[in-house]
């Protein structure tokens, strides 16, 4: 898929899920826009705890939205943001599973980032019949790049 298809299906998600951010990707779609696109930046807003021992994608701005321990709301997070992006950048947020990187994506709409997506999955992908995950969707199960924190 092309950039313009890409992100007229993400759109068409977003939509049809009534999502307050431009639109809502798969891992790959996200993946193919950092390939494609020069302004598509991953922001990555799980904790530095996630990060380190969970995995890192290559060259993913890292933003904690929450901070752990304690799940405690980044006070800063939309300052820190502004710090390492830009306003008109294609920004794809990217969490654990899809839940934060949701509102994080919401976040920065509201606070003018007009290019918001939410990476659908997120990076470790739902839970499988055994309580685990990276096995059933998300950035690590396709197999797109990442390195051990």
């Amino acid at each position: 898929m092309n950039i313009d298809q890409i992100l007229a299906s993400a759109k068409q998600r977003a939509q049809k899920m009534s999502l307050p951010y431009a639109g809502a990707l798969t891992p790959q779609e996200a993946y193919a826009l950092m390939q494609q696109h020069t302004k598509a930046r991953l922001v990555d807003v799980r904790t530095r705890a996630e990060w380190d021992w969970v995995g890192r994608v290559p060259n993913a701005v890292e933003v904690e939205f929450l901070s752990y321990p304690g799940n405690i709301p980044n006070d800063g997070f939309l300052e820190e943001l502004e710090q390492k992006v830009a306003k008109d950048a294609l920004l794809l947020f990217l969490c654990r599973s899809g839940g934060r990187s949701h509102n994080a994506a919401g976040f920065a709409a509201e606070a003018g980032f007009a290019h918001a997506y939410n990476v659908l999955e997120g990076f470790e992908g739902d839970r499988d019949a055994n309580g685990q995950r990276n096995k059933i969707g998300g950035w690590r199960a396709a197999g797109l790049p990442w390195v051990q924190g």
